[in-house]
């Protein structure tokens, strides 16, 4: 791409606050603390009505360690507030709404004020920069705008980093193919699963990814496995990175990976991280792996106190040697309520993901299809393979098959069926991919 004259400076606004001395971000934090919960227990019925059953108020806050005192908020707790029942805030001083993308009842409603639209631009900008991006990139954002909060938060952040923006939506994969091109962007914002679609898309139409200025994929909204970081890396030479966020914190932006590509730095003088037990809801110490619990520390609209993500991971006990020292979780790939019990075993699908992509042979793409035969829950693994696996002999398919249930059997302990099938048979999503097909309970 032909480099434009007068082209101001690259520029990355590295924050301060992802460097500040541990005293002074814990101080930081506490003052912050002490803040929302006040603003939660005044202006939430939610909030104060669990702080008095628990004989609690906010004065009773002297340290950061008290916060586990506290009650947890869970997600039927938005729902059953729904639609502004957890709003602190009057609607004249709401600047905007976001909802979740729920298949089944009412969604998930967020609300921003301006301030809260600050934070979340500005926690967005330090993703961008953990990743090594600036001013001078262009960042093509494939991130679902609209209600999805993915689509405008990397947007905002990005142009706050200075990068140019380009808000192309997800979706019309030739056309992102030709924008890539055309306009020479130099990272892209989607789900990993999207993007190796787009790998395998532009292979169709023999565009060499490699050869375009593309360095960077940042990557969300869905769990992801380290093998599959590797397949997208491998295939494409980009940079993956993996970012964290959830609606009903901010969107995202709650923690991004740096290129050390070791952890996700939490922005936690935004956003509180504690570990639980997710049995006993007790706090555990970094290095012990539990459920992710985040409080938010600024968040004026809608205050969330240690609201259970159950999401599953680990705050990361050393320093990062990107020298940030807010502190990092481990890769989320998986979430407490998206295990599987087959034959009273617990199963994750991110196992799954990490067992077949470890199998040389097999494509990113699969399904996990639960069914019932004589009253028993039964599972099989749909896999794609190379079309030149698959044109192969007979013997060689089997050979396949046999390596495949044999690498599922060694990290879940139980036989699992695998059924081999062709190049483009599974249907490619172009946002969060749909791996497991339930059909347990259809007649």
């Amino acid at each position: 791409m032909k480099k434009i004259k007068n082209q101001k400076p690259a520029f990355n606004p590295v924050s301060a606050s992802d460097f500040l001395p541990e005293d002074e971000l814990q101080d930081l934090q506490f003052d912050r603390l002490k803040k929302i919960v006040r603003r939660a227990y005044d202006c939430t019925e939610l909030y104060r009505k669990r702080m008095k059953d628990e004989k609690i108020i906010p004065e009773d806050l002297t340290s950061l360690q008290d916060l586990k005192n506290l009650p947890f908020t869970v997600k039927t707790d938005l729902r059953d507030t729904y639609p502004f029942g957890l709003f602190a805030s009057p609607m004249s001083e709401i600047v905007r709404l976001h909802a979740s993308s729920g298949t089944t009842g009412k969604p998930i409603v967020v609300a921003y004020t301006q301030e809260d639209l600050d934070v979340w631009s500005d926690s967005m900008m330090r993703t961008f920069a953990a990743c090594g991006l600036h001013s001078g990139d262009i960042i093509q954002n494939a991130y679902g705008h609209g209600l999805f909060t993915g689509g405008l938060g990397a947007h905002y952040g990005a142009e706050k980093l200075g990068a140019t923006v380009i808000p192309v939506s997800g979706g019309n994969t030739d056309r992102q193919l030709m924008l890539m091109q055309d306009f020479g962007s130099t990272a892209f914002c989607s789900t990993p699963s999207y993007f190796t679609f787009m790998i395998e898309r532009a292979a169709e139409l023999e565009i060499d990814i490699r050869k375009l200025p593309l360095k960077a994929g940042i990557f969300g909204a869905e769990p992801w496995t380290e093998e599959m970081r590797k397949h997208i890396e491998k295939a494409s030479g980009v940079k993956a990175y993996d970012i964290y966020g959830l609606s009903e914190i901010t969107g995202p932006g709650v923690g991004s990976e740096c290129e050390e590509q070791d952890g996700l730095h939490i922005f936690e003088d935004y956003f509180y991280p504690e570990i639980i037990d997710p049995k006993t809801g007790k706090v555990l110490p970094d290095g012990k792996e539990g459920e992710l619990v985040l409080t938010t520390l600024c968040k004026k609209a809608m205050p969330m106190i240690r609201y259970r993500t159950r999401d599953i991971t680990m705050i990361i006990p050393r320093r990062c040697r990107c020298g940030r020292t807010i502190r990092r979780i481990k890769r989320i790939n998986r979430r407490s309520d998206d295990m599987l019990i087959i034959r009273g075993v617990n199963i994750f699908p991110s196992q799954i993901e990490s067992a077949i992509l470890a199998v040389e042979g097999t494509l990113p793409h699969y399904q996990i299809v639960l069914s019932k035969e004589k009253g028993l829950d039964q599972i099989e693994v749909q896999v794609e393979v190379t079309e030149k696996v698959f044109s192969d002999r007979i013997g060689a398919l089997e050979q396949l098959q046999s390596k495949l249930m044999q690498a599922l059997e060694n990290v879940t302990s139980i036989r699992i069926g695998v059924r081999l099938v062709a190049h483009q048979t599974i249907k490619r999503s172009e946002g969060k991919a749909k791996r497991v097909i339930d059909m347990r309970n259809q007649n």
